[in-house]
């Protein structure tokens, strides 16, 4: 259940959370929310302070351990809109009907209250139709959800560290018309993909291939802007968009599934 991750640096997009472990009673057990493409480091600047690339809010207040990390937003935007959410959610307009979490119950640490609003968060819109991954860095800190509470089935609940790698060189579509020898059209769009552009059917016997963003475009329902699923243009199978960005995302060496995560 430990094993590491490998997420290719070109596609990683990660909100953290992170647990004071100071001996200053003061600052012992705070939390502090942030947005990172590197987390191991970014926990490394952070411990080393705002002069070193740190927060100011994390400043001389740790030393601080990243407890978990929520990753596999489509962009980077969209993971900041997460962050801000989480760090704000009096203010968040997805989150401000939601009373409760505008404040530590009695007895409720910091880190009960952060991990309740992101329980909620993740069951709200657009956060719920996203293919995303929990991941419990520190294993002392890992806790179940809720039965009431339990993410949509496509966010994937889960431990151990992140190793980040090199991205894989984006090919165009005239660098693959060139340089294959056998290059391979979109079922969809009759043009030519590039190696880390191309998209499998999640149905291991289908040789569909075709754009990720042609993909997208066929599954799309009116009035989504996030494809829940939809049926392979050769197959025919029902396929979860989940499953079909984890499926582009292992292909095209953006992120490699470790043990743990293939349970």
């Amino acid at each position: 259940m430990n094993n590491p991750i490998l997420e290719d640096k070109g596609y990683f997009y990660g909100v953290y959370l992170l647990c004071s472990q100071s001996n200053n009673p003061k600052f012992r057990n705070r939390n502090y929310i942030g947005f990172t493409v590197n987390p191991n480091r970014r926990i490394i600047q952070h411990n080393r302070g705002n002069m070193y690339g740190g927060a100011k809010k994390t400043s001389d207040k740790g030393p601080w351990q990243m407890v978990l990390i929520v990753h596999g937003f489509p962009n980077n935007i969209s993971a900041l809109r997460f962050e801000w959410a989480w760090q704000q959610p009096k203010e968040s307009r997805r989150l401000r009907h939601m009373d409760d979490l505008k404040r530590r119950k009695a007895g409720e640490s910091f880190f009960d209250l952060n991990f309740r609003i992101l329980t909620e968060m993740l069951r709200t819109p657009p956060w719920n139709r996203l293919a995303l991954t929990v991941r419990w860095l520190a294993p002392e800190f890992a806790r179940d959800f809720p039965m009431t509470k339990l993410p949509p089935s496509q966010i994937l609940i889960r431990q151990g560290h992140i190793v980040l790698k090199k991205p894989k060189k984006a090919l165009s579509c005239a660098d693959d018309e060139l340089g294959s020898q056998s290059p391979v059209k979109c079922i969809i769009c009759d043009r030519f993909i590039g190696e880390t552009d191309r998209v499998n059917c999640t149905n291991s016997d289908c040789t569909l291939a075709t754009h990720l963003i042609c993909l997208s475009k066929r599954f799309l329902e009116p009035g989504e802007y996030v494809p829940i699923n939809g049926s392979c243009p050769k197959c025919h199978q029902m396929m979860l968009w989940s499953d079909v960005v984890r499926k582009f995302k292992g292909y095209s060496d953006a992120i490699v599934l470790a043990d743990d995560d293939q349970s």
